[in-house]
């Protein structure tokens, strides 16, 4: 687990460091109260990734794929969803078995039981003194065993 401070202004950068060091085509889980920046992050790395349109929160049609230089991008927001059955009949456990696209999940616990066991969790809050932002990413479990 690590764990970092950083300023809004840095947020081109840390999405730099994430796809660098876990790589592009794997599955980032965001875990975050409202307004803690998960949104904006998946923002930036999908325009890392390549992809030139408008990207926004998914909340009321589940996915959003975007065209990435290297194929598809998928968004997801699983706030709304309140059972794993929803998240089935939504089709996502097909979308987790394929390992060629990104794949960027907000409001992911619903949904921990379809995610890959390499899952790389991103936690986003806000930092003690109300000024930086606080990530700390994990792989495999959520940060801290948050839900």
């Amino acid at each position: 687990m690590v764990q970092q401070r950083y300023q809004l202004g840095e947020i081109v950068g840390l999405a730099k460091q994430i796809l660098s060091h876990y790589g592009p085509n794997r599955t980032y889980a965001l875990i975050g109260e409202l307004g803690a920046g998960k949104t904006s992050l998946v923002a930036e790395m999908c325009r890392q990734l390549g992809v030139t349109e408008p990207t926004s929160s998914p909340t009321f049609s589940i996915v959003n794929e975007y065209t990435g230089e290297a194929g598809p991008v998928f968004h997801l927001d699983c706030y709304r969803l309140e059972t794993i059955e929803e998240a089935l009949a939504a089709g996502l456990e097909e979308l987790f078995e394929q390992e060629e696209s990104p794949i960027f999940v907000e409001w992911p616990a619903v949904i921990e039981p379809l995610l890959p066991a390499d899952v790389v969790y991103l936690r986003l809050a806000y930092a003690s003194d109300g000024q930086a932002r606080e990530l700390t990413t994990s792989t495999g479990h959520p940060p801290n065993n948050e839900r």
